[in-house]
């Protein structure tokens, strides 16, 4: 006799784990409390499980300078659900944090989740672009990330994000770490 219990543990089994990175910011309110209320949230979720975070920093903004500077994190997540699942549930997350929808590109926001690596994949549509298509210009992106795993590789120009860090222009933005 089959127990109850018995295919709840082979649907856990043949559920598809995958890993992504994600970069979490805010530069309005609370801007570390948004971040930390943004990271629960993802938690919260049945699919998802937080395996790493890195330090909050303090950073400069980019492209729209005419703003507060951000706090920016980075997490690492396993989850099941897959990468246009995923964008839709860190977009319910931004909105239930009171983002609305950017009148300038690169304003100022409640909260920002982006998925940067979702496995090796390499995913370009109109609604979602994985890896995250900036990422390797930017030090708030890439310093988080390498708190976590410096030598995570970007699947298209394959080089560690350590690496793209080291290598970018000096006139990089400043990240700072931010005590929390």
């Amino acid at each position: 006799m089959i127990q109850p219990w018995s295919h709840l543990i082979f649907n856990l089994m043949a559920a598809q784990h995958h890993i992504a990175y994600i970069s979490v910011g805010s530069n309005m309110g609370d801007r570390a409390l948004n971040c930390e209320n943004g990271i629960s949230a993802l938690g919260k979720s049945a699919s998802v499980r937080i395996l790493n975070q890195s330090l909050f920093y303090l950073t400069e903004p980019v492209d729209y300078l005419d703003q507060d500077w951000f706090i920016n994190a980075a997490i690492k997540i396993q989850t099941q659900l897959d990468s246009f699942q995923l964008l839709t549930t860190l977009k319910l997350i931004e909105e239930n944090a009171g983002r609305e929808s950017n009148r300038i590109r690169f304003g100022p926001r409640v909260l920002d989740m982006d998925i940067v690596f979702y496995d090796n994949a390499i995913i370009n549509t109109p609604n979602l672009v994985i890896p995250h298509p900036r990422m390797h210009n930017r030090c708030f992106i890439l310093q988080p990330l390498c708190d976590i795993d410096p030598d995570i590789v970007h699947p298209v120009f394959r080089k560690s994000v350590q690496n793209l860090l080291e290598n970018l222009d000096d006139h990089c933005q400043k990240v700072i770490p931010y005590p929390c």
